[in-house]
């Protein structure tokens, strides 16, 4: 029988393979469909999900995958780079069996770029981080991590982000063949160039200003200009907004 530990899993796998975009609406009756349970298991499964920053819940719109915000965008991805690099700076060497782990996760990783599955392509190259926090040898940080590259891969899907995912999957194998080197230095950099280059390729936009219309409808007059002078001013275009409206509620039986 399906716990709300194992809904709350299906949504994350599914936030990592980019199946549920920011903003889709998780209504509590069609997860309990979907789901063959109670909404009163699926409404404790977005509780948890909300706790951990990945849902959120409106009076009028009801639970939906979150939309972060610029500020909360570097705030994951600065939490993301504290938390990688501090686990390999702690760790004095990586043994054979977790070295192995990671390579199996590298060729698959590999095999899925070769492949049209980009739900899967995605999943891995997210997962990577979980799972090499867990070689690293810390199952906590592992379970937050999970959550953290969540929130950057909606925040990437948000933004438009421009990050090559062959890139990633050669960064990745950079930073395996430092940790086999023992040369823990070598990899805590290519971690901290890695995370630099995935936020600098996201698509932020400056923040619109709520008041840019009302501004100028009040700025001060002008005074008259000689009519030869005179030339038609074209209004200020209202700067595009940074986050577009949320998308109407998805089948969820399509992505889960």
């Amino acid at each position: 029988m399906v716990s709300s530990i194992d809904i709350a899993q299906r949504i994350i796998e599914a936030v990592l393979a980019q199946r549920l975009a920011p903003g889709t609406r998780l209504g509590e009756h069609s997860l309990s469909v979907l789901f063959d349970c109670s909404r009163t298991l699926v409404r404790e499964a977005l509780v948890r999900l909300a706790a951990r920053g990945i849902v959120t819940v409106s009076s009028r719109r009801g639970w939906y995958v979150v939309q972060p915000s610029h500020e909360e965008a570097r705030d994951a991805f600065e939490a993301r780079r504290v938390i990688e690099t501090g686990l390999i700076r702690r760790t004095p060497q990586v043994d054979k069996d977790r070295l192995k782990r990671l390579r199996q996760h590298l060729r698959q990783e590999q095999a899925a770029l070769k492949g049209n599955d980009v739900g899967q392509r995605s999943y891995l190259l997210g997962d990577f981080h979980v799972c090499l926090a867990e070689c690293l040898g810390n199952q906590l940080l592992a379970d937050t991590l999970r959550d953290f590259t969540a929130r950057t891969t909606l925040i990437a899907m948000l933004y438009q982000s421009t990050h090559d995912a062959v890139q990633s999957c050669q960064d990745h194998v950079a930073i395996v063949d430092a940790l086999e080197r023992g040369d823990m230095p070598a990899a805590e950099r290519l971690m901290e160039a890695h995370i630099g280059q995935v936020q600098a390729a996201l698509r932020l936009k400056p923040a619109q200003d709520p008041l840019a219309n009302l501004r100028e409808a009040l700025a001060p007059m002008r005074e008259a200009e000689p009519s030869r002078a005179r030339q038609r001013r074209k209004p200020a275009a209202t700067p595009p907004s940074d986050i577009s409206p949320p998308p109407p509620e998805t089948y969820l039986g399509a992505l889960l």
